[in-house]
């Protein structure tokens, strides 16, 4: 809809703003003052109520003198003005138009519309705003002096990706560059020792006594050829790459145990592979082992969606042992015959980009960023924004620890001197002037702030009709944990089924056992909900949800779930009834006593427990009962409330089956006034 302010209605109009939020009122308009925005709907009805009067306007205003005896629309500026706005503009007027940022100084303004800063600042003072020359202005503020000296104003939206311009390259300057691999896969099916094997296999022998310097990412050489392994902690790291937009990865590498088969990790590696669309080969490790069954490998996959080249499908498999070095040079043909067929090219001459892989602090060096280069050449000495830090490269190591002086596309380097510690993740870029690269910095912080005040850009199942109205959501895509398969296998068929003209319910993962970190972290790059059955989040999770606004939801009953993302598909979630999660207590030890039956001796490890919270009992991230507290004691005296860091005694209602190492989760509920 579109929208226009009251002081640029009353300016077109001639008039005074103070009169027409006057005659506004009396159309029954509601507007705070004459910085309110009101429909064209409204305007052009306020325009009708005002057509005789807007008429005879010229002619009332004609006769009024001044003290002189001159007319004031003749020889004052004021009237200048108000015929100028009821005639037709001039094509120099219409002209005078600027585009102005959110963050816009009383200079830069002034610049801007071709006057002195004093001329823009008297204005303020005369709109009740006190500002001095290096001052920023909000942008109300701004197109309201812009409008009194004659402009025009539209507000230039500024993201994060307009500070730093796409610059194409031309066909003819790309060059071939090495592929970049992640290899990913369940614990303990050998993605470690398959990289050690490699690594043993193809740079050890090359390294001053055999050290591998462990910097995250690595080279190997096959074939007069060259390939960049990182060396991430598992999927986790790579979809948080993912949720902050860098495409750090061309081939994923899935590890998967001949003797194991696909496990829950193994089809969250797949669906994080899938969802950043990069070619997945399929290593099955672990060959050397009588019990291995490859083919018992390949049938699994086929149930996600992964059809072996020999069965007729696309995706590679190479049978691998880490222990034996057997398949070794097998997967690394393979990976150069993808690399092949996707054609992977970089311009290594212009000033370089690329992802920061890992980053941290390190006591003697400062800041220490691994990176690795996408497009162009990274040269000691070039000036790098990564993130929200931005320095000088001082030094340059590669993966073997030796010193560097340039690093070219796929080429992973560490980097020191930068200002800060960025994040894994985060894109970076060589300016050729530090001040370009400080200016930017700090306006991404600006931003970044903006952002934080206003986020709330994740979907939650509360504002979700709300966000389909304003055409912001056509899939809902949700990820669904629980206790047994059955359950999680039920949810997903009733929630598939849901399907709206507006909104396509998409699962893209399900798995059992409790919601965890990696969990979040693909409902961040995915922009899903999380629905759990019968399994809770840790406290990491939870803060990791909060800290990311994703929403996940908690049920005990399958018709709950269904019904909640039903009634928010149609736009009648009521969220009046929230649960809050009080505390959390760790059983250490259980006592039973006669009449009161088993107490379990707690250590309260996060907020509190009170006396009249529900409380429900997980067991390896399971619920396994829920129901009221029947006491709480502290030594033998019983006791409103526990806090952290304090033991107590706790009873559970109608539950005596407490073991060591349970936690109890204290949770209460809380009214919500809705807000429209």
């Amino acid at each position: 809809m579109v929208k226009i302010r009251v002081y640029e209605l009353a300016k077109e109009l001639g008039e005074n703003s103070k009169d027409i939020v006057t005659k506004l009122h009396d159309l029954n308009i509601t507007v705070k003052n004459h910085m309110s925005s009101i429909s064209t709907e409204e305007a052009e009805k306020l325009k009708q109520s005002l057509g005789k009067k807007q008429e005879d306007t010229s002619i009332k205003a004609a006769p009024k003198q001044t003290k002189g005896g001159a007319n004031k629309n003749q020889s004052g500026k004021k009237g200048d003005k108000k015929i100028s706005n009821n005639t037709a503009k001039s094509p120099e007027e219409t002209e005078k138009f600027i585009e102005i940022s959110p963050n816009i100084t009383v200079q830069e303004l002034a610049d801007a519309i071709n006057k002195s800063s004093a001329e823009v600042i008297k204005k303020l003072m005369l709109l009740g705003v006190m500002a001095t020359i290096n001052q920023e202005v909000d942008v109300d503020t701004a197109s309201l002096v812009a409008s009194e000296f004659g402009y025009d104003v539209k507000v230039k939206e500024i993201k994060e990706e307009d500070l730093i311009p796409e610059e194409v390259d031309n066909p003819e300057d790309l060059e071939e560059r090495p592929p970049v691999v992640t290899v990913m896969g369940h614990v303990d099916h050998g993605k470690t020792s398959l990289l050690d094997a490699i690594r043993s296999a193809r740079v050890t022998a090359k390294e001053a006594g055999g050290i591998t310097q462990h910097i995250g990412a690595y080279q190997v050489q096959a074939n007069d050829k060259k390939i960049t392994f990182i060396d991430t902690p598992g999927h986790e790291a790579f979809t948080a790459m993912r949720a902050r937009g860098a495409q750090s990865t061309d081939i994923a590498i899935l590890v998967v145990a001949a003797d194991d088969g696909v496990m829950p990790q193994t089809i969250e590696a797949i669906n994080h592979a899938k969802a950043a669309e990069v070619p997945i080969i399929v290593a099955i490790n672990k060959m050397d082992k009588p019990e291995a069954n490859p083919d018992r490998v390949k049938q699994e996959l086929t149930e996600h969606g992964l059809v072996a080249e020999e069965w007729g499908g696309e995706t590679i498999c190479v049978p691998v042992s880490a222990k034996s070095h057997e398949g070794i040079d097998d997967l690394l043909e393979m990976i150069l015959l993808v690399a092949e067929v996707e054609e992977l090219k970089a311009n290594p001459n212009r000033l370089a980009t690329g992802v920061v892989v890992e980053a941290k602090l390190d006591k003697g060096r400062g800041p220490v960023a691994t990176v690795i280069v996408q497009r162009g050449t990274l040269n000691v000495g070039h000036i790098l924004v990564a993130g929200l830090s931005y320095g000088k490269v001082r030094a340059m190591m590669d993966h073997a620890g030796k010193r560097v002086k340039n690093a070219g596309p796929s080429y992973p380097v560490e980097v020191l001197g930068l200002s800060d510690v960025p994040e894994a993740g985060e894109t970076f870029t060589v300016f050729s002037e530090e001040k370009i690269a400080r200016s930017i910095v700090e306006k991404k912080i600006h931003i970044k702030k903006e952002e934080i005040q206003k986020r709330k850009s994740s979907v939650s199942l509360d504002d979700l009709f709300k966000q389909v109205g304003e055409g912001n959501i056509k899939d809902l895509n949700i990820i669904i944990k629980g206790d047994v398969q059955g359950s999680v296998e039920a949810l997903r068929q009733s929630l598939e089924k849901l399907d709206t003209d507006e909104v396509r319910v998409s699962i893209i993962h399900t798995g059992v056992g409790n919601i965890t970190e990696t969990d979040v972290m693909l409902a961040t790059a995915s922009s899903a909900i999380i629905i759990g059955f019968n399994v809770r989040p840790d406290a990491n999770t939870r803060k990791a949800a909060e800290k990311e606004s994703i929403d996940i939801r908690l049920y005990r009953v399958i018709y709950d779930a269904i019904e909640d993302v039903k009634k928010a598909m149609s736009g009648l979630l009521d969220p009046d009834i929230k649960e809050v999660v009080q505390g959390r207590a760790q059983v250490r030890a259980t006592f039973k006593v006669p009449k009161a039956g088993t107490i379990a001796g707690c250590y309260v490890i996060d907020g509190k427990i009170t006396n009249s919270s529900k409380v429900r009992v997980i067991r390896d991230g399971v619920v396994i009962h829920e129901s009221d507290i029947d006491s709480l004691k502290r030594f033998k005296d019983d006791a409103k409330e526990v806090v952290q860091g304090y033991e107590c005694g706790i009873g559970v209602e109608n539950f005596n089956d407490i073991k060591e190492g349970d936690e109890i989760e204290a949770y209460t509920f809380e009214e919500v006034k809705r807000e429209l």
